[in-house]
């Protein structure tokens, strides 16, 4: 059977004379500069420096390996490579030092640079597959995969390491590339489902959908984003808003029922108008604020159904149209999330798509209004929260996120009022009634 230390070099040799303990010392420093260089036998290569120990017995042992002059203690001499595998060949032919080093330790030598080398090599292959692949690619996609930057990307982001531990990395790039290639020109849409023929749930979630993002350069954005920029469509009847009060043309809805809009009639939707105008419509990111409003209508059985819609979450961009919409069929929109990071893009994005609608009761002073001193490392700046030059500050001093439920009462009084109203004193949350118009925060 091969010597797991040494490969079967040692095999017919005599190494009992060479693994005293006083030589240790000696194999120790070879040990160490065999796993420094990656070299595990140490046969060539720069002459090895070592420290000559102070134990005469530990000199004596190693009078004969090493040639020139008598060891000194303290002393630092120089060893030859080849000289010291020529004397070692006397004990056996195929010894050399760093097979004497491996047997002294008890480990195979350079394992941390031989994984290193497998390492590159993985890694280079990766790069040759995407190479190969891109230049087989449709021109409208090989200008979304280009092979260096996407790469180099791949790389930064911790995508190589990702693919490399997977169960056959080249088998999951490559699968990745093929799905690359089916991706719609500019302008065209696909079902999503279709990418990946026979397996139609291949892109519902995994390692596989994400790799295509990351390969196509939308890593960053939300997945029903980040596809839909690529020109695919995903499940159109799961997500979309959860609304109450107010309804798509030609729709017939009980009073006061709450129900669900899938992005496929989010796509094209035209809402009723309002009867009068100036009337507001809520939109919350959590269901709770919804369910509070609807439970306390009922409560207080009045005939006024609240005008709610949720979001449910971060808003896709077929969400933030149709909330843009209300706008354009002669609603009031008031737009809110938590006070987090998300939160804080979620109404940016939701601002972008409705430019006439305000941000309800997310400014500095409701923030602030109940806000307690937090543990979060908020990396925020103004332009995180454009509509209030101060709320990024407020947030970073205290380090706190806040969210929708925190200020339930007061959402619930604007929602039971038909108004937004004006921010909370801080300390004081008590629903104010003061009303705003359109655009003026």
């Amino acid at each position: 059977m091969t010597c797991p230390l040494c490969t079967g070099a040692c095999a017919g040799a005599d190494l009992d004379p060479l693994l005293t303990p006083d030589l240790a010392w000696l194999w120790n420093a070879l040990a160490a500069v065999a796993d420094r260089r990656g070299d595990a036998l140490l046969t060539e290569g720069p002459a090895v420096t070592v420290t000559i120990p102070a134990s005469p017995a530990q000199r004596a042992a190693a009078a004969g390996l090493i040639s020139g002059r008598p060891l000194a203690p303290g002393q630092r001499r120089r060893i030859d490579l080849g000289e010291l595998t020529t004397v070692l060949a006397t004990r056996g032919p195929a010894l050399t030092p760093g097979t004497i080093a491996a047997h002294a330790s008890g480990r195979r030598l350079a394992d941390k640079a031989r994984a290193r080398a497998a390492q590159a090599r993985s890694v280079e292959r990766l790069r040759t597959q995407l190479e190969a692949a891109a230049a087989n690619l449709p021109g409208h996609v090989r200008e979304l995969v280009d092979p260096e930057s996407v790469f180099a990307r791949l790389r930064g982001t911790g995508w190589i390491t990702r693919i490399l531990n997977a169960s056959d990395p080249a088998a999951l790039l490559g699968a990745a590339l093929r799905v690359a290639g089916r991706l719609p020109k500019p302008g065209d849409r696909i079902d999503r489902r279709i990418l990946v023929p026979g397996d139609p749930h291949a892109l519902d979630a995994g390692t596989l959908p994400a790799l295509v993002l990351a390969l196509t350069g939308n890593a960053a954005a939300t997945s029903r984003l980040a596809w839909a920029h690529l020109g695919v469509e995903c499940d159109d009847l799961l997500g979309g808003l959860i609304v109450t009060g107010v309804t798509p043309q030609s729709w017939q809805v009980p009073p006061g029922a709450t129900y669900t809009l899938p992005p496929r009639e989010l796509t094209r939707i035209v809402w009723t108008p309002p009867t009068t105008a100036g009337t507001w419509v809520f939109v919350t990111e959590n269901p709770s604020v919804l369910a509070a409003a609807s439970a306390q209508a009922l409560a207080r059985e009045t005939a006024t159904t609240p005008r709610v819609v949720c979001t449910a979450g971060t808003p896709s961009q077929v969400e933030c149209a149709a909330i843009g919409a209300l706008s354009q069929a002669g609603w009031h929109v008031a737009v809110r999330a938590d006070f987090d990071q998300a939160g804080l893009a979620h109404v940016r994005v939701l601002l972008a798509a409705a430019p006439a609608a305000v941000p309800w009761r997310m400014g500095t002073a409701d923030y602030l209004a109940v806000a307690t001193e937090g543990t979060f490392d908020l990396h925020l700046s103004e332009s995180d929260a454009p509509w209030d030059a101060h709320l990024a500050a407020a947030m970073r001093a205290r380090s706190a996120h806040v969210y929708e439920e925190d200020l339930l009462s007061m959402l619930l009084a604007d929602i039971a009022a038909g108004a937004p109203g004006s921010p909370a004193a801080p300390g004081k949350p008590t629903p104010a009634t003061m009303h705003i118009t359109p655009g003026h925060p």
